[in-house]
């Protein structure tokens, strides 16, 4: 029997969102798709879920073409404990 997850709705929509927001970075900076999955050793297939926000993908894949898109600087930011604002309410 095949086991399934349920994705929590703020979870998909966040995946939906980051999706959104590569397939724009991607088109603002005029690459194709296949310039992308090259670099990021990805297939077509892969990089049209990512761009969809699918979360059967790896972060490890959306970590892969964050880069390639030259946007490396922006995961730096998840989980940066100085922007923790409830996570620093705890430290007071």
């Amino acid at each position: 029997m095949k086991k399934t997850s349920i994705i929590p709705i703020p979870v998909k929509n966040a995946l939906t969102n980051i999706g959104l927001n590569l397939s724009v970075a991607r088109i603002k900076r005029s690459l194709q798709m296949s310039l992308i999955e090259g670099r990021a050793g990805i297939t077509h297939v892969t990089l049209t879920k990512v761009e969809k926000g699918d979360p059967t993908v790896s972060i490890g894949i959306y970590a892969k073409v964050i880069f390639v898109l030259g946007l490396i600087d922006d995961l730096y930011n998840i989980a940066d404990p100085y922007n923790d604002y409830l996570g620093r309410r705890f430290d007071e």
